[in-house]
């Protein structure tokens, strides 16, 4: 469950952060201008960038806010170092709780070893749950 590879049995009937982030979503490197990075996002219609490193894993994360600063800086200048993150197999309910508490628009869901699996939005997590009443309530 932690490399977010599918499960089975009963628990695998109820959403988990894995199956609703977005697998999609643009990422970026440390080296690259905001002015390129914001560009291609935006063509793609995004409003997210979790930065990578060359084996994928997840260094910080880019905002709209982040997005809209000087073109000229350097990813690296301009991201969240160390994003809240989730891992694959956390009940949708508990994740969408935690989000709207801490009010993050969106997380980078990563395995056990940091690697990305996709980027979950607060309005699609907090949807999802409100869909499964039946799922565990989050803890926090």
């Amino acid at each position: 469950m932690a490399a977010g590879l599918p499960t089975e049995g009963e628990s695998s009937q109820h959403p988990r952060a894995a199956d609703i982030a977005r697998k999609d979503t643009q990422t970026a490197f440390l080296d690259e201008t905001l002015g390129h990075v914001r560009s291609r996002v935006r063509a793609a219609g995004g409003d997210a960038v979790v930065v990578v490193d060359a084996d994928n894993v997840v260094l910080g994360l880019l905002r709209a806010r982040e997005l809209d600063r000087d073109a000229g800086l350097t990813i690296e200048e301009a991201m969240r170092p160390g994003p809240s993150t989730f891992r694959p197999y956390v009940p949708i309910k508990q994740v969408a709780d935690h989000m709207v508490k801490h009010d993050l628009e969106s997380s980078p869901i990563t395995t056990s070893d940091g690697k990305l699996v996709g980027l979950l939005y607060q309005s699609d997590a907090v949807r999802e749950a409100e869909g499964c009443p039946d799922c565990a309530r989050g803890m926090i």
